[in-house]
């Protein structure tokens, strides 16, 4: 019988596939920070898409990322083929495999990894000569302690249960240059998972105008590519004027802004879990999805939700009347925000 204490195991080159959301690879980061205080010494390398990659480009955990691009060179199953050569060809000692796809135990067996640990998650015991058997208990764990729970079943601890992303000096003084000294409260109002977990626009420019008002404050919109026009609706709803870099911005300097922030008005979404690592204050409105498993892991948040006979469902879209996001009112976020601004408990 295989022992599943991986971390018992000198090791000197891990490679670990990461997950494929922003959100999801930010609650990642207090698991990583266990395989770097179990493997001080050892070199840890990241496997990720383009977007997770970036995200980590200046991780302590981390010493180097391998993007795996499967919309571009790594593309169908002559690219899969390709990036397990490349795998291959670093002779790793393990694979930790976070992502819980049968694809991640697929790729770490071709690229000849000799113990490959993960979950027994769709279907890939057989592929796994470290395999953790997951509960329903285990699916029911915020998504921090899910991944947690996982490298301390192989044996691996230590570092504590603290989001953390990094930002270079460079980084921070180009958000600085940007966003001036003014204080800087950021709205984000996009979600990438579907439109369902997003609140209405025209509540958001409510609360910013607000927020603006009430602070003296300087209102950042932020967001992804695919939320250009939910910013521009929010900017020409807003009575007060709006920086608006939906759209506009890599990761790392969506990043370096949201850590330059006092706060962050946001629906449940990457960039949530993103400011929850740099211990910006939060208030986030949750809809269709778990807040119980999917919260920001910080002690600076408000979540507003409502209690509706269908949320959570985890639906994309909402099949009927989008209630458990239209019963929340501008003034359930506004009072939630001046709790965190103002100090209040």
């Amino acid at each position: 019988m295989v022992n599943k204490q991986l971390g018992q195991v000198p090791l000197a080159r891990i490679m670990v596939r990461g997950v494929n959301w922003i959100g999801d690879a930010v609650m990642t980061t207090p698991a990583l920070g266990a395989l770097r205080a179990t493997y001080p010494e050892s070199e840890i390398v990241l496997v990720a898409n383009p977007l997770v990659a970036e995200l980590f480009a200046e991780h302590p955990s981390i010493d180097r990322v391998m993007v795996f691009d499967k919309q571009g060179r790594h593309q169908g199953i002559a690219g899969f083929w390709k990036m397990a050569r490349e795998l291959r060809s670093q002779r790793f000692d393990a694979a930790i495999l976070l992502q819980n796809a049968i694809e991640a135990a697929l790729l770490a067996t071709l690229a000849l990894v000799p113990r490959r640990a993960g979950y027994t998650t769709d279907g890939r015991r057989l592929l796994l000569n470290h395999p953790v058997s997951v509960s329903a208990a285990d699916k029911r764990l915020h998504h921090t302690d899910y991944y947690l729970e996982l490298l301390a079943r192989l044996g691996i601890s230590g570092g504590g249960r603290q989001l953390r992303l990094a930002c270079s000096d460079a980084e921070m003084a180009w958000a600085h240059d940007l966003l001036g000294e003014n204080k800087t409260i950021a709205i984000n109002p996009g979600a990438a998972y579907g439109s369902a977990k997003r609140w209405l626009p025209e509540r958001f420019a409510e609360v910013a105008d607000e927020l603006a008002r009430r602070y003296n404050a300087r209102i950042l919109l932020t967001g992804g590519p695919g939320e250009v026009e939910i910013g521009r609706d929010i900017e020409k709803a807003m009575r007060s004027e709006a920086l608006n870099m939906v759209g506009k911005t890599t990761v790392r300097q969506m990043m370096a802004l949201l850590a330059s922030c006092r706060l962050l008005v946001t629906n449940d979404s990457g960039p949530m879990h993103a400011a929850s690592a740099f211990d910006i204050p939060i208030v986030a409105v949750f809809g269709p999805t778990d807040h119980t498993t999917t919260c920001p892991a910080s002690e600076r948040v408000k979540i507003v939700r409502k209690e509706t006979d269908c949320a959570p469902c985890l639906l994309r879209q909402c099949p009927i009347d989008h209630r458990c996001m239209t019963a929340i009112q501008a003034e359930d976020v506004l009072d939630a925000a001046f709790q965190l601004l103002d100090g209040v408990a």
